[in-house]
Order: C-alpha cells, then structure tokens, then sequence
C-alpha cells in the first residue's frame, strides 16, 4: 500500500454494514486514490471483500449493552486505532461508532463524518435514560465536520436538539446498488409469497408480522410466510416459536442469508412491518429495486420509499389490522397489477435512491474536508 495516499477510515458495528451497504462506497474510495481503514467486528461478509485493499481492524463492540467500562474501553480502543494509523478522515457508522469513534477523533483533532441512521430505538428510551443517550450524541456530532442524515426527520429532530455544529447532508439512506440489485423477473401462481427480511426483532415489527400471517394464512391458504435474518442474542425467545410456526405451516424462518436476492426472485412482496423509525430502510430499498411491491408502516424511513397505492401500501405502524388489510388489498389484485406495482417501485429507487447518489456526496464532501 502507498503510504502518501490518503487515508479513509470507516468505522461501524456489523460486516452487513461493510459489505452490503458500503461496497461501492469503498470501491470508488480506492478508484479515487485513497487507502482504506476498515474498523468492525469480524463477520462472514468480509470474506466477500478479499479483492478490496484495505488495513482491517477486528473490534469487539457490545452494540446493546451499557456496560460504562466496556463503552470506555471501546473509547480507548478508538483512540488508539486512530493515533496509530492517523486517518486523514474518518467516517462512522451506527450508534456506538457514532458517540465513540467521534470522541476519539475529536480529541486527535481528525476530521469526521458521521452517518445517522436513525433515532428510532432511542426516543423510545425512559426519560433519563434517553436525555443521556441523546447527550452523547450531541457531544459526538456537535464538532463533526459534516453529518449524513437518512431522513428529513432526523435532521430535523437533530437541528431542534442541537446537535448539529457545522455541516449537515441529507442523504437517501445508503443507496441501493442498481446492479447488484436488478429487476428480477416476477412469479406467476400461487403459492403468493411475502418475505420480512431483517433481523428478529420486536421492535422490527416480527410480532406484527406473525399475528397478520396467523390471520391471513385461516382466509388465505394459497400464501407463504417467509422470514429471512438474525435472530439477535436479546431475542432468542423466537427460535423455538419460529420452529412451531414452522411445523404449523404458517411462517417459515429461512435463517440468516449471505445473498437475499434468490429469496426475493421468488417472492411476490416484502413486508417491513418496523414499529419505530428507521434511517432508511435497505429491505426496501432493495425489493424494490428488484421489482417487487412493498408493504410497510407511515414511519420515517420506510413510508418514504413507497407511493402508496402504486408501488406498495403503507399502513400505521403497530396496527396489525392495518397490516391484515394491506395484504389482503394486494391479494385482491390480478399478478398484472402486482407486476406492474413491483416496476414503479424500481422506477422510484432507480431515480429518487441510486446508490450512486451517496457516493458522490461522500466524495465531494470528503475532497472538500481534506482537500
């Protein structure tokens, strides 16, 4: 590695976050000139980045706990990391690369970017608890050099609370990769499948999820239930119910998958029933660029890539009825019409979400920063 080239570090949480949201983005880092620092717990995806260049740091990072020392000791890590190798800048990713990653710099004084992806799980915190979360925020993105956000409503939440003390950019998620993602031909027949891809999660929405599947499965036995992700360690209370609903014939867990799009080939539509906000939602992003019509909730960072009516339906979030009722109106349909949503859809992600968008607003801002 040539050692005058700049250097980019990208810090995150999870190896989905590298390799399915970040690949391109790193691609264009290396076609551009600069080197590469990737800081993430070790995952199976990397293997799927063995043709990229790049100094890697394998980081141990308890992305739920609130262990003081344990997020101390991430601090000090950070710190080390980043006075070692001395970043020209630093990009971060998710929540706790967001607070940490971003001290460290800030005490280093190494320019940063930081990428919002959402306050969903945090403004449903108690009182004290979430007034100290969003105070590590503030104390992280106050000093950023530029703040990607995910939706208008972060950004807009972020500038009531303060948090932003220089440059902000609105961004449309993290893009969806068109050709890694192209229109795949659309199913005929029944069974009509609907798959939920993202992790097992309550606050994803699974229970609404299951209940609107129990229902719809008694009035509408030419359907199959699919759901496709990882199960968290907080969660594991749904293995042994996704094994029975699996014998029951009602929703069928198909695990963690390294490559969703032969799950998505099949599929007639995807439901994203998240109860809380989201930066915005990939899932969707990626059925839709594949042609597939989207069910999901009027939260931030899921309603925004659905036209309600054309590529999808949109209900309020929680409501399972609500959920029972957008199914049942795409049920209603003729496959015609079904096709012809899942093609609007990838009409929209095509011109509104293009992956392409994002990395050139992460080039033109980091040339800017570090020119």
């Amino acid at each position: 590695m040539n050692s005058k080239k700049k250097l980019i570090a990208l810090v995150t949480n999870n190896d989905d976050d590298v390799y399915c949201f970040r690949k391109e983005l790193l691609e264009a880092f290396t076609e551009s000139g600069y080197r590469i620092l990737i800081s993430c717990p070790y995952g199976e995806k990397f293997e799927l980045l063995r043709d990229l260049e790049y100094i890697y740091d394998d980081v141990y990072i308890d992305r739920r706990g609130t262990n003081v020392f344990a997020d101390f000791k991430l601090l000090c890590h950070y710190f080390g990391l980043l006075k070692k190798h001395r970043p020209d800048i630093v990009l971060t990713y998710t929540a706790k690369p967001n607070v940490y990653c971003s001290i460290a710099a800030r005490m280093l004084k190494i320019p940063y970017i930081n990428n919002v992806t959402g306050f969903g799980s945090v403004l449903k915190k108690s009182g004290l608890m979430q007034k100290f979360i969003l105070g590590l925020f503030k104390l992280a993105y106050k000093n950023a050099d530029c703040i990607m956000f995910q939706n208008e409503a972060n950004m807009q939440l972020a500038q009531q609370s303060g948090m932003i003390g220089k440059d902000s950019v609105l961004i449309p998620g993290s893009g969806v990769a068109l050709d890694r993602f192209p229109l795949q031909p659309y199913p005929d027949g029944e069974p009509i499948v609907f798959n939920y891809i993202g992790r097992i999660l309550k606050d994803k929405g699974v229970d609404d999820y299951i209940a609107a599947a129990k229902i719809i499965k008694k009035k509408y036995p030419g359907t199959e239930f699919n759901m496709l992700g990882f199960i968290e360690p907080t969660e594991m209370h749904y293995k042994d119910e996704l094994e029975e609903l699996g014998r029951q014939g009602i929703v069928y867990y198909r695990g963690s998958q390294k490559d969703i799009r032969p799950f998505v080939a099949r599929s007639h539509a995807t439901i994203h029933p998240s109860t809380y906000g989201e930066g915005m939602s990939n899932v969707l992003l990626e059925s839709a660029a594949s042609g597939r019509p989207l069910i999901t909730t009027d939260n931030h960072g899921c309603m925004e890539t659905v036209d309600d009516g054309v590529s999808g339906y949109i209900y309020h979030g929680g409501n399972v009825d609500g959920l029972v009722q957008c199914i049942e109106k795409f049920l209603s349909l003729d496959n015609e019409k079904r096709r012809q949503m899942g093609l609007c859809g990838r009409q929209k992600v095509a011109q509104q979400f293009s992956r392409q968008f994002v990395i050139d607003a992460y080039l033109n801002k980091i040339n800017e920063i570090i020119k």
